[in-house]
């Protein structure tokens, strides 16, 4: 990483494969197309470091699948010590784990014929089934569109020490809503959703997802559960002091998911901001396409029930004011992650951005990531746009 140029020494530097790699101060770097700064971009995230928005951030962008900025900024945390980030450092993606991995599998079960929509959770989960006639209303579609009325989250590992027992409580937990009446973000219904693509395929979420999506797309950062030899170049998410009595780096940061051996439906996957513009561009048909247009389409749509609802099949969509900033087409889809992390995609221009931090770290306390995601979307779409300030 170049630590000694200022972002006004760009103009200066060498071509290396089409992009320019060049520092500002000694904990940040960028690599870039011919005719993109990505200096606002990078303002956003050096200022929000100062502000202790989070420790370190990389992030990448990609247009017509062509990778035209990538950026690291800061350390794996405040010590001044501390490892940098790097154009190459693997996060722990949290919720983003969602769409890369669990949507993405249920999309190829789905063009295989294997997986129906609208097929009754219970055909696959019987132990889900319960006495509440409603469990047996919910679909596929609800666990992926989070309509199935279940709750958004329960602290399962305060009473399970096991992936088996936390699966028991999992398929217990009560509907707070009739199935499709309302829309509740929902990391109990894919960790269900996970277990039931696992029984359709016949093997686990990671080995699946292994073989059929990141190996074929030649992600080779992306996994669950890193091995140990790649625990210190993962910038740390928490001091965990009241669970596992820890610092958590290099495993799983969601508890949910870590007494489930970090291989889970809602949390798990680990990946640099390389890889991640691999998968975005499969999915926009660069590149190997793992997915039917027609499919890609159908998961990406907003869906009309129930009313009011941003989310599509396991993606969001923007909605004002969203987290993508203002500059999103009306078809783009995206995913946050609780660590920090986040996806979009703008389906119509063929944008993707994707902007990975460790912002819980140490305490899980700082929310100023909801500030800095829309102006640093902002900065880049607007560079990317040409749009005015």
């Amino acid at each position: 990483m170049v630590d000694s140029l200022t972002l006004v020494e760009m103009a200066d530097l060498p071509q290396a494969h089409g992009f320019e790699v060049v520092g500002r101060a000694a904990v940040s770097a960028i690599r870039r197309s011919p005719g993109y700064t990505g200096q606002r971009a990078l303002a956003v995230l050096v200022h929000a470091i100062a502000e202790r928005a989070f420790p370190g951030a990389a992030f990448a962008v990609s247009r017509q699948g062509e990778t035209l900025l990538q950026g690291a900024v800061g350390r794996f945390t405040y010590d001044d010590a501390s490892d940098e980030i790097t154009l190459s450092t693997i996060f722990d993606l949290a919720s983003v784990t969602k769409v890369v991995a669990t949507t993405a599998m249920a999309m190829l079960l789905y063009d295989r014929g294997l997986l129906s929509l609208e097929q009754p959770v219970t055909q696959c989960l019987p132990e889900f089934a319960g006495s509440d006639a409603r469990r047996k209303r919910v679909s596929v579609a609800m666990l992926l569109a989070h309509s199935s009325g279940l709750p958004a989250y329960e602290r399962m590992f305060e009473r399970a020490d096991t992936r088996e027992k936390l699966l028991e409580l999992t398929f217990q937990v009560p509907l707070q809503a009739d199935p499709g009446s309302r829309a509740e973000y929902s990391d109990i219904g894919f960790i269900l959703l996970g277990e039931l693509l696992s029984r359709i395929a016949g093997e686990t979420i990671d080995q699946f997802c292994a073989r059929e999506i990141f190996a074929p797309l030649a992600m080779k950062s992306t996994c669950f559960r890193p091995p140990q030899k790649l625990h210190t170049g993962i910038p740390p998410t928490i001091d965990d002091r009241s669970v596992r009595h820890r610092v958590i780096q290099g495993e799983v940061h969601d508890e949910n998911s870590s007494v489930m051996g970090g291989v889970s439906g809602h949390a798990g996957v680990f990946a640099n901001t390389t890889d991640l513009m691999k998968f975005s561009a499969s999915l926009l048909g660069h590149g190997p396409r793992l997915f039917r247009k027609e499919t890609v389409r159908l998961f990406a749509t907003r869906q009309a029930i129930p009313s009011g609802t941003s989310r599509a099949l396991g993606w969001d969509t923007p909605s004002a004011p969203s987290q993508s900033g203002k500059h999103f087409s009306e078809h783009s889809f995206g995913h946050l992650g609780y660590t920090g992390t986040s996806l979009w995609i703008d389906g119509e221009r063929e944008i993707a951005i994707v902007l990975l931090t460790n912002r819980t770290w140490p305490d899980n306390q700082s929310k100023l990531i909801k500030r800095v995601r829309p102006l640093f979307h902002d900065a880049v779409m607007e560079e990317l746009l040409e749009k005015p300030e």
